[in-house]
């Protein structure tokens, strides 16, 4: 998921939470919008990794387009980290540094479930494309170089 998607993904998120205070909906009821807003946040996270090591034909042809992700990337998570803050008041406030520690647990079991899936798939996804272009410029490379020596065996002939 891109950096954008995902900040909005968790801003929109966020303030369904932020309503849900606001009309004092218990923490159960939005849970769905904590786990979005978990999700987006790891999403987050994975993205600002991925734009660290981008892969090697986005560092060959788009390098003005990785350093532009790369910014917004950190202005989303500036953005999340405020955000966190904030339902920790929240959260603390109405009901208590227990309930905190069980959401931040919560948060870890996300972060882990979609590291273990859904960020391992794309990178083998990704390291599989790479290395089918590899091998594909290889044989083209290969078949141009061949093509050339032919060329030049029958002007000698």
């Amino acid at each position: 998921m891109d950096p954008i998607t995902a900040a909005t993904t968790a801003a929109t998120a966020f303030k369904a939470v932020q309503k849900g205070f606001q009309v004092a909906r218990s923490i159960e009821d939005m849970a769905s919008d904590l786990s979005r807003w978990m999700g987006a946040l790891s999403d987050l996270e994975q993205a600002e990794k991925e734009l660290k090591n981008p892969p090697l034909f986005k560092k060959l042809f788009a390098g003005s387009t990785v350093e532009s992700a790369a910014f917004e990337a950190v202005a989303a998570k500036t953005k999340a980290e405020e955000d966190r803050a904030q339902l920790k008041q929240y959260i603390q406030y109405s009901y208590g540094q227990s309930k905190w520690d069980e959401l931040v647990r919560m948060e870890g079991k996300i972060r882990k479930e979609r590291q273990e899936t859904i960020y391992k798939q794309r990178e083998i996804r990704r390291k599989f494309v790479e290395v089918i272009i590899i091998i594909l410029s290889m044989i083209t490379g290969v078949g141009l170089i061949v093509l050339f020596a032919l060329w030049l065996r029958s002007l000698n002939q």
